[in-house]
């Protein structure tokens, strides 16, 4: 489904990815590991269309990514792709229902039927006594079930998570951990995962470790 190929980024004279290859199928489940600065959430960013490659190609379903303009590019992320970020991001004025909603009201889709799946994401993640509440009276684990609600909204082909349980004590990390493989189970859900979370990172189907702007190493092998 999303095929990169040796893909280059620098910020400045700072060689950040150094000619990165790799393939996602479609259901799969990948984390991505490694040190601090080794271009993972940069990595991410430009899988994502949050950021461009200075050289490389990203196919995504065949279509190379990078020869979109940003308007196309703004709809084809809408419409395709999900994000998962360690800091949760919702909008502290609105209730975790219309957060939730917010990608699918940008993408023009009619306001109730985006209401009810809304909902019936909500639900699923255990919030329904959530959805009229404010972030500030959610805790952590809900703010961040609200935030998978958010990216599961249109339904994407892809979910991209930076960090996702970063921010979560350990009982809530795991349920986060257990939500994306029942996705990946019910739904086919795809996700590509940066961590350092071990426990995470070794429940993925592949684990691809990255030192220096590049992967240096794949488990399992294929």
């Amino acid at each position: 489904m999303l095929q990169v190929s040796n893909i280059y980024k620098k910020y400045g004279s700072l060689p950040v990815l150094k000619g990165i290859d790799l393939f996602i199928a479609a259901g799969e489940v990948v984390s991505i590991v490694g040190a601090s600065g080794a271009g993972k959430s940069t990595l991410l960013h430009i899988l994502g269309t949050l950021d461009t490659a200075d050289s490389g190609e990203v196919m995504f379903d065949n279509r190379n990514i990078a020869r979109m303009n940003g308007s196309e590019m703004a709809r084809f992320r809408n419409r395709h792709i999900g994000f998962i970020f360690q800091f949760h991001n919702l909008l502290p004025e609105f209730t975790a229902l219309e957060n939730a909603c917010l990608p699918g009201f940008l993408a023009g889709r009619p306001e109730q039927e985006v209401k009810e799946r809304a909902a019936q994401l909500l639900e699923m993640l255990n919030l329904s006594h959530r959805l009229h509440h404010k972030p500030s009276e959610m805790s952590g684990g809900e703010q961040q079930r609200t935030a998978v609600a958010r990216a599961l909204i249109n339904g994407p082909r892809i979910i991209f998570a930076d960090e996702p349980s970063g921010n979560l004590d350990s009982k809530n990390a795991q349920e986060l951990h257990d939500i994306f493989f029942r996705l990946r189970e019910e739904f086919n859900q795809t996700f590509v995962i940066v961590t350092h979370n071990e426990q995470l990172a070794a429940m993925a189907d592949r684990t691809l470790v990255m030192k220096d702007g590049m992967i240096v190493q794949e488990s399992p092998l294929l």
